[in-house]
């Protein structure tokens, strides 16, 4: 499989996972978005573009406040998660939001088309963040300012399944590693020449229950290679079983921890 092909079937499943996610705005999402609301200031006129909208979470809040004499532009691949959008934006009745069905990672505008832009979540399924960024950077006017988070190279499942394909000779490129610390972030932002860059950390993390923990369908995503594609039924139950052994290790009397340590990011133009 050449990477033109491979990056059509990982976008692929990216659209898949997020078009099965229906009841996307519940009190996890909600409470990992909030934070990008604080770290910037929508005023009255200002146009925003919200990077993997998602079902419009930050783009409605936006809209609501720039007003009629401002603009929200959202963008997503998923139909299912746009279409979730457009029905609270139509029981809102606001006129200022365009949704855009497209890719991000190809999208383009005009030169220091926006106020401000925001990403929540999303950076990390870029194939190229560098240049995503520089990209937003000319997207904004001078002055203007971006806000993204992500997590932590450490958080989620993905080390323990890392782990666990390591013992069968299989190398897993971890998703979170390009910004996976405040250090990275902060070298990303500067190499695409943003300035006044700052960084918060906050922790989502939880305990799970054995059970809870122990789930892993298998799946795995990264934009230039997954060789679990290439594993066999039988040895993909064995891997799972592996990892399964490994989260027991991590059992408290409390449950196993679930690490979510998120960085909020911002910076100007």
């Amino acid at each position: 499989m050449n990477q033109n092909q491979y990056e059509q079937q990982y976008k692929q499943i990216i659209i898949d996972f997020f078009d099965r996610r229906t009841s996307y705005d519940n009190e996890h999402t909600i409470s990992r978005t909030l934070p990008i609301l604080k770290l910037v200031r929508f005023e009255k006129g200002q146009k925003i573009l919200d990077i993997a909208t998602g079902t419009g979470l930050i783009a409605i809040s936006a809209a609501q406040v720039v007003g009629n004499q401002g603009k929200v532009v959202g963008v997503d691949f998923s139909s299912i998660m746009l279409q979730q959008a457009q029905r609270k934006i139509n029981e809102l009745g606001l006129k200022n939001i365009e949704l855009i069905q497209a890719d991000a990672e190809y999208i383009d505008f005009e030169n220091e088309s926006f106020d401000i832009i925001t990403c929540s979540s999303a950076i990390v399924y870029f194939r190229d963040i560098f240049k995503a960024l520089k990209n937003w950077y000319r997207w904004l006017k001078k002055g203007g300012v971006i806000a993204f988070s992500c997590g932590s190279e450490k958080s989620y499942s993905t080390p323990l399944i890392i782990k666990a394909a390591a013992k069968y000779g299989i190398s897993l490129l971890n998703i979170n590693e390009p910004t996976g610390t405040p250090e990275k972030c902060h070298h990303l932002m500067q190499l695409a020449g943003f300035q006044d860059i700052e960084i918060k950390s906050k922790q989502f993390g939880f305990y799970q229950s054995l059970d809870e923990a122990k789930q892993w369908n298998g799946s795995w995503y990264h934009p230039h290679e997954n060789p679990l594609l290439e594993v066999s039924p039988e040895k993909m139950e064995e891997l799972k079983a592996d990892f399964q052994q490994l989260i027991e290790v991590n059992l408290t009397e409390r449950g196993v921890w679930y690490e979510a340590l998120m960085f909020f990011v911002t910076g100007y133009k």
